[in-house]
């Protein structure tokens, strides 16, 4: 794939929606290489030495940047490569993702870390950025060089599927990252409450399957606000799933603690249901909770207590995944339907579109410290065009990336990505 930067191009007759703005009109966008010149509502005279892209009424908004990603390089590229995950990214609409450092080996130094952010250079598709471990290994006992980290490129730090469960550790995570004033993410899931495979309750009792409680999230979430209130740490808590966790979080909030959340969007589309015929796909971490707890997390998107929405891609091979339920491994991949799926709760009447890329766009980049988001004069022309109302299905079989298990096959689907442009370049569809 060439890196050319192009020359300028116009994109005209567009909705053009900016949601840290708040722009939604009509309108056009003149780009000059990898940056944006100008964003023009209404009529517009492209220049003449402009390559034109007809947009044709289609949304012209910022790329998405998606904050949880499982990228599987190094370590495991049979279920996900950084080349293939930055395909299905920008099939979706990704322009930005951040990724776990869950890889083998974790990226708990600067060396790792910049030969992620290496390679993913090399794929020149969506751009990849790099949490860093909060301690040595992930292991949860020794703290990971956070500072080195930073100044390496580090956006944020977590040990990513792993809670970490000791309470003076969390503290000394915490407590250090704000000397730094670092954002410290964490996976709520108590340990020794989460040995399950489903949500508990009588589904699970039906089904024959161990079962992890509701108060496995809370409990964690609740012990973690309190160190945030003792060490003054910047705190982001990851796909929360329950209704108590969105009261948490709003309380803590009120009380002006620097406390941010996301979710994704398993827990606002889907509930425990989409496990009944023991469907592995449906396996995630933490697991699809009841109807109520899917009701209060749109709530928690709704009044803006749920900062962000993340796709948490979590490929998995069929060796991993066509297994009996209770030894298959939990996660789903979800870049390829995180636009279609979120624009769900606009179809449904709860968010407007405008609240929805605010989701998927400025809110994890303001959290992240990112650049992005945004349509704006001299910022990054990282885009993406779509029609949100053009129906389809997902269809798994059909993903770029290596993996296919998602919940979501076959499902019916309003909104689909027509173009994903990365510093100027077209980048979907793959021939421009």
């Amino acid at each position: 794939m060439s890196l050319r930067s192009p020359g300028r191009v116009a994109y005209v007759n567009a909705r053009l929606l900016d949601p840290a703005s708040g722009l939604d009109q009509t309108g056009a966008l003149l780009a000059d290489g990898e940056h944006i010149v100008e964003v023009h509502p209404g009529a517009f005279t492209a220049p003449e030495d402009a390559e034109i892209i007809d947009c044709q009424g289609a949304c012209l908004a910022p790329g998405l940047v998606d904050m949880r990603v499982q990228l599987r390089e190094p370590g495991e590229e049979h279920k996900e490569s950084m080349r293939s995950a930055g395909q299905a990214a920008v099939a979706g609409g990704i322009t930005s993702m951040v990724c776990l450092p869950n890889t083998n080996p974790p990226m708990d130094d600067e060396a790792t870390l910049e030969f992620v952010a290496r390679r993913a250079r090399l794929a020149g598709l969506a751009k990849v950025y790099c949490y860093g471990a909060c301690t040595k290994g992930l292991r949860g006992e020794d703290l990971a060089e956070l500072g080195i980290m930073a100044e390496a490129g580090a956006l944020a730090f977590t040990d990513g599927v792993k809670a970490i469960a000791n309470a003076q550790m969390m503290r000394r995570v915490l407590a250090y990252a704000a000397t730094f004033d670092l954002l410290v993410m964490q996976h709520p899931e108590e340990p020794t409450l989460a040995g399950g495979v489903m949500n508990a309750g009588d589904l699970a009792t039906r089904m024959g399957l161990s079962g992890i409680p509701r108060e496995a999230e809370i409990i964690l979430l609740e012990r973690d606000l309190r160190l945030v209130a003792m060490t003054g740490g910047r705190y982001h808590a990851a796909h929360i799933s329950t209704g108590e966790s969105v009261a948490l979080i709003r309380r803590a909030k009120d009380q002006g603690l620097r406390v941010s959340c996301d979710t994704a969007p398993f827990y606002f589309a889907l509930n425990e249901l989409a496990v009944g015929d023991y469907r592995t796909f449906a396996k995630l971490s933490p697991p699809l909770r009841g109807e109520s707890d899917r009701r209060a997390i749109i709530e928690g998107l709704k009044d803006g207590v749920i900062d962000a929405i993340a796709s948490d891609h979590s490929p998995q091979d069929q060796d991993t995944k066509r297994l009996p339920f209770a030894q298959a491994a939990f996660g789903a991949v979800g870049l390829e339907t995180l636009l279609s799926i979120s624009l769900e709760l606009h179809h449904n009447g709860h968010l407007s579109l405008l609240e929805v890329l605010k989701r998927l766009t400025v809110a994890p980049a303001g959290l992240l410290g990112l650049d992005a988001g945004r349509l704006r004069p001299g910022g990054k022309a990282d885009l993406l065009v779509f029609d949100p109302y053009r129906a389809g299905k997902v269809d798994a079989t059909r993903f770029l990336s290596k993996s296919k298990n998602s919940p979501f096959d076959d499902r019916p689907v309003q909104g689909r990505v027509l173009r994903t442009v990365v510093d100027g370049r077209t980048v979907f569809p793959a021939n421009g």
